[in-house]
């Protein structure tokens, strides 16, 4: 199946008549639901395509970690005695961190569809995910809208006790430091504060050219109300938390002139994507988000693996609904990023882009 790069066999190697069994672990209750809703809709239209199809058929098993590691370890250990092949999930940094061991010690792969912080792979070899780093999101957004909109100063604001963003804000002031701008300000705040004023004031004093926010949507909402209400029109640059259609809704015109990088764009001009558009709308009366597609894309990758009866990390050239992927050999995903901006409450693609 979706083997180590040892080369060792999983149950996935040999499917039974019943199919292949796939766990999929993600907050489908709590704060980060609107991120668990999306992929469980995208998993669940990759399964039912895949069955209808009829070559593997899949056993989906569904595990909500309400986006919390003690609960995300303990769907982990369900998901193990339920005899799972490989395991989707789970959704957040935090998470992962604690039950990738779980997973690497049972030597059942796993595929990470939105974990973003550093080291997630580091756990072991059987721990892939197909969402991009932050040290390889953050410096494109940096380079990229730096040379875009010529800033000279930024202030950083960021959740400081969530692994995600702890490294984004490290890899956007390493790479604008590196080329050439000034950090005039750092402002840090915890996941469950909902009042950010002295920090925004603190910013608001440093005059910066642009505001980079490292946040879950929710987080980032409240601010983005807040830093407008201020009179901070600012451009602002996101981490992954922020590529959320929910960010538009909550935020509505606060969120405009708000910049992210994201691997997803629906505009992306290929027969994969513009079938998934097409097809996920019809089922669900709304367009996929970055986490819908990347949890589509994640199971036939899995699958891929068990067809081939080979590991991820040999797969080069998988064409997504997301670009295509190849597996660098830390078992992170080499993959075409694509910048976007929220105008009117939703994010498109930027210009003619090159890295």
């Amino acid at each position: 199946g979706l083997t180590a790069c040892g080369g060792i066999k999983t149950a996935a190697d040999s499917p039974s008549k019943s199919g292949v069994k796939v766990g999929f672990i993600a907050a489908l209750t709590g704060g980060a639901a609107a991120y668990g809703k999306s992929q469980e809709e995208g998993i669940r239209m990759a399964v039912e395509e895949i069955n209808q199809k009829g070559a593997i058929p899949i056993e989906l098993f569904v595990e909500d970690s309400k986006g919390s590691p003690s609960d995300a370890m303990n769907v982990t250990k369900r998901l193990i005695q339920k005899k799972a092949a490989v395991i989707i999930g789970p959704m957040t940094s935090n998470e992962a961190k604690a039950a990738g061991p779980i997973m690497q010690n049972a030597k059942i792969p796993s595929l990470e569809i939105s974990v973003t912080a550093e080291g997630i792979t580091e756990i072991g070899d059987y721990i892939f995910r197909n969402s991009v780093p932050e040290s390889m999101n953050i410096p494109q957004t940096a380079k990229k809208t730096h040379r875009l909109l010529g800033y000279e100063t930024a202030a950083i604001l960021y959740a400081h006790d969530n692994e995600q963003h702890v490294t984004a804000q490290k890899y956007f002031r390493k790479t604008l430091e590196e080329e050439g701008v000034k950090i005039v300000d750092v402002e840090t705040f915890g996941s469950k504060d909902s009042e950010y004023s002295a920090q925004l004031t603190n910013i608001e004093n440093a005059k910066p050219d642009v505001v980079i926010v490292c946040s879950y949507y929710q987080e980032g909402a409240r601010i983005l109300k807040k830093m407008r209400e201020m009179g901070m029109n600012q451009p602002v640059l996101g981490d992954n938390g922020f590529v959320s259609p929910e960010l538009g809704k909550m935020a509505d015109a606060a969120a405009d002139n708000v910049y992210v990088s994201s691997m997803w764009s629906a505009a992306r001009d290929t027969a994969a994507t513009k079938t998934f558009v097409e097809n996920y709308t019809k089922k669900y009366g709304h367009a996929p988000d970055q986490f819908a597609a990347a949890a589509y894309d994640g199971v036939y990758m899995a699958m891929d693996a068990v067809q081939r009866a080979g590991s991820v990390a040999e797969m080069k050239g998988f064409n997504g609904v997301c670009g295509t992927f190849s597996f660098d050999d830390k078992r992170d995903p080499v993959v075409d990023l694509v910048l976007l901006k929220m105008e009117d409450g939703v994010f498109l693609a930027v210009g003619k882009q090159s890295s």
